[in-house]
């Protein structure tokens, strides 16, 4: 049997007007992305995390439909990945109940922006917890939910995200202990060769300096942000350095190599400002001009734009949300109690079950990820510590499978194990697994 598809997911903040800078760094590669084969990408509106920070209901409403059209108008093709607002689909805020029941507040407790926000107040002499709210502190959970609702295997981030999606298997393995395997382990995908282009004043291209340039500006104001750019006083004839040249950077992220190339001999040759910005212009225009006159149609169509999105959510709803969780919910319990069997209830209460052993995956203090197979109290083994979860988990995957012995694991017995003690644990435990897949399967 050929296995899925690959499932990306990429959440996308419903705030601020779109420039240059998150164009050339995140819708143009993720769009590209989309295309590879063998994929299957969601991209959704975060507007429900927008709201941690916005309180604005008109500017959340504007900001939705902007962004919205902006991947519309770069190339997104609903037909083609799923494409939907995250409000439109409640499994989500109700996957997120059920996660914050297994998740642990001491993890939330060192989430970066509750942490920073924490500091903040302990800077200004406040309480710890002044001007923050609940919603700040559960961010974390909510993500979780968005990923783990489609078992997504990867997420892009960048390097400040990652703990995001370190918590989502925390959360998402936690339930998965408790409940039985329901969840993917998503991991995250930083790539680190990400465009980052420079602002108007050579810093980071950031709504926070101040010196973006937003991308559907009309071609009159866009000519007037590029000829506003930075540059040094060195006079037309006298060469001038590309490194470092903000104005070099952003021609090169809209350019071909060949194109790069020449205009990298242009600086060499020493030409003026005045040229060099009329060329960005030019060149910038020439791609995002068509992307422009479609999100202004786009636009002027709220109504479509609304039609794409729930249908998108419709869609996922049916084949995804909806039946995972019924599942859930018979999982955790909150069942149909016309169905209850009291006589099977009481017999089950009755008898004494073996313990089964269950292998546990955690991170401690120093950074490192472990796991250790445990029979009530009893720790049957121990791994050694590994640098990224994911190879704790094919290790355990590898011990279930009967691929990886005992003696060869990275791993020593627990006091007073011997080999077959091991053995013996796991092989009840896939047992179970597989009398509970068959019994699923059956309902």
């Amino acid at each position: 049997m050929s296995q899925r598809p690959v499932r990306i997911l990429t959440g996308i903040t419903t705030s601020g007007t779109p420039h240059l800078g998150n164009y050339v760094g995140a819708i143009r590669p993720a769009i590209a992305a989309s295309r590879a084969p063998n994929t299957d990408s969601f991209f959704f509106l975060a507007d429900l995390h927008s709201l941690i920070k916005a309180q604005d209901p008109g500017r959340t409403q504007r900001s939705t439909l902007e962004i919205a059209a902006t991947w519309l108008a770069a190339g997104l093709d609903p037909a083609k990945v799923w494409f939907y607002r995250q409000s439109d689909i409640p499994e989500i805020t109700e996957l997120t109940w059920f996660l914050t029941c297994v998740a642990g507040k001491g993890i939330l407790n060192r989430a970066h922006a509750y942490k920073a926000a924490v500091d903040k107040n302990r800077a200004d002499g406040e309480d710890d917890d002044a001007g923050v709210t609940a919603g700040l502190f559960m961010y974390p959970v909510l993500m979780a939910a968005d990923i783990l609702i489609f078992n997504a295997d990867k997420v892009p981030v960048g390097r400040d995200q990652v703990q995001h999606i370190e918590m989502a298997r925390d959360f998402g393995q936690r339930f998965n202990h408790v409940y039985g395997d329901y969840f993917t382990l998503p991991e995250a995908v930083v790539d680190d060769n990400v465009a980052t282009l420079p602002g108007l004043d050579g810093r980071k291209m950031s709504k926070s300096y101040g010196n973006t340039i937003p991308l559907f500006v009309p071609p009159a104001e866009l000519k007037k942000l590029v000829f506003s750019i930075v540059t040094d006083s060195r006079a037309p004839g006298e060469a001038k350095d590309t490194e470092g040249s903000a104005l070099f950077q952003l021609y090169q992220a809209f350019a071909s190599n060949e194109e790069t190339t020449a205009f990298a001999q242009a600086f060499a040759d020493g030409i003026g400002w005045g040229d060099a910005k009329q060329r960005l212009f030019d060149l910038v225009d020439r791609e995002i001009a068509p992307l422009r006159e479609r999100y202004l149609d786009l636009v002027s169509r709220p109504s479509d734009i609304e039609d794409t999105l729930r249908d998108g959510a419709r869609r996922l709803r049916e084949e995804y949300a909806t039946p995972l969780l019924a599942q859930l919910r018979e999982a955790v319990g909150l069942r149909d109690l016309s169905k209850v069997q009291l006589g099977a209830m009481e017999v089950e209460s009755s008898v004494d079950k073996p313990t089964l052993a269950t292998f546990k995956q955690y991170r401690e203090a120093d950074g490192k990820f472990y796991f250790k197979l445990v029979e009530g109290e009893r720790v049957l083994l121990q791994s050694r510590a590994f640098d990224a979860p994911r190879d704790a988990g094919q290790a355990i995957a590898a011990l279930k499978r009967g691929e990886l012995a005992v003696a060869d694991a990275p791993a020593t017995l627990g006091d007073g194990v011997i080999e077959a003690d091991v053995r013996a644990a796991i092989e009840a435990l896939a047992a179970a697994d597989a009398e509970k897949a068959a019994a699923k399967a059956q309902a």
